[in-house]
């Protein structure tokens, strides 16, 4: 969850670093309705879960055997050049021959121009020196932890499990007796999920991130009110519960769902970036614990209508967020983030 993203910010060209590390999240939505639609034919079979399971291991087999041939990240070992560790020529070349791999035969020619120009821009911005972990909430890390770590809060406090684990009962409380069968709702919302991941792919490196996250979780808070809305003023209606669940749905995965980790794996410093985005993946993952565990007592206490509506409100904070701290990486190299970002 954490090196994928990083591996892929590292070793790609700026130009289309957004889409390369958003392609991450399109095929994980892609197993995941891989895994409703094999789970919808496997529910009634006896010790279907077995199958399950078992459909899972030839990929997993497939892509551990595939790291073993993927190269090392060149900014990492042009990073440890600067900080004397290893040979400088032997770290160079090695670097040269990554990126040769990574980019292609038709990047030969001006593959070690580019690793000298790594190398300029990592010794700029003062990558010399190791890191400790207490760096991490000092100076531009901090900035960074603020911007990648509020993101991913912000990308599960804004209801974000709750809709999604709950959206076969919410479709069954709005009188949609279909959603009795939670395996056919997953499907279909798997299956837009992928459809608007797609969409974010295609135009994130064209738009920017701004623009999406500023659009995408504008539509969330436009839901998250119609959702509570419903339950508070229109209950005799359950198509605004529908439409304001695939509102929901669409928005998420065209802004926090793909450009949470995009920007995760692009805002760090090179020397902390594995530090500060295992601390973000921990501050995701806590989130989402926090509002999986608290939805079902919150809304007993509360209500559904009350509880959508807190949503909307966190929804707006993060809008707020995105607008004055999230700045926009488009077209930047790593290098450049860090100088001109943080």
């Amino acid at each position: 969850m954490h090196a994928a993203p990083m591996y892929i910010a590292e070793t790609a060209p700026s130009q289309i670093r957004g889409q390369l590390v958003s392609l991450k999240e399109f095929f994980i939505v892609l197993g995941m309705v891989g895994g409703y639609g094999i789970g919808s034919l496997t529910v009634n079979t006896l010790s279907g879960w077995r199958y399950m399971y078992a459909t899972s291991v030839p990929l997993a087999v497939i892509m551990g055997i595939g790291m073993w041939w993927l190269p090392a990240s060149p900014r990492w070992l042009l990073l440890r050049v600067i900080q004397g560790k290893g040979n400088v020529e032997n770290q160079k070349e090695a670097a040269i021959k990554s990126l040769c791999r990574l980019r292609g035969p038709a990047f030969v020619d001006s593959a070690a121009e580019q690793v000298n120009e790594i190398l300029a821009e990592l010794s700029f911005v003062g990558e010399d020196k190791e890191a400790t972990f207490g760096e991490l909430f000092q100076g531009k890390c901090k900035k960074a932890l603020i911007i990648g770590g509020g993101l991913v809060l912000f990308q599960q406090i804004t209801g974000q499990p709750s809709v999604l684990y709950y959206a076969p009962s919410i479709l069954q409380t709005a009188g949609f007796s279909a959603a009795g069968d939670a395996t056919r709702v997953s499907i279909l919302l798997g299956l837009l999920k992928l459809i608007m991941t797609g969409v974010a792919v295609v135009v994130i490196d064209r738009l920017g991130r701004r623009p999406l996250l500023l659009g995408g979780v504008g539509g969330m808070v436009v839901s998250l009110f119609l959702l509570g809305s419903y339950y508070i003023f229109f209950s005799a209606a359950p198509v605004v519960a529908v439409v304001a669940l695939l509102l929901y749905v669409g928005c998420y995965q065209l802004s926090f769902g793909p450009i949470g980790w995009l920007m995760i794996s692009e805002i760090f410093p090179l020397k902390l970036r594995g530090r500060g985005l295992s601390l973000a993946v921990l501050v995701n993952f806590g989130a989402n614990a926090l509002v999986t565990f608290a939805f079902s007592p919150l809304k007993e206490l509360f209500g559904a209508g009350i509880l959508f509506m807190g949503f909307g409100v966190i929804c707006v904070l993060s809008l707020l967020f995105i607008y004055f701290i999230v700045p926009e990486t488009k077209g930047l190299t790593l290098e450049e983030i860090e100088a001109k970002c943080l």
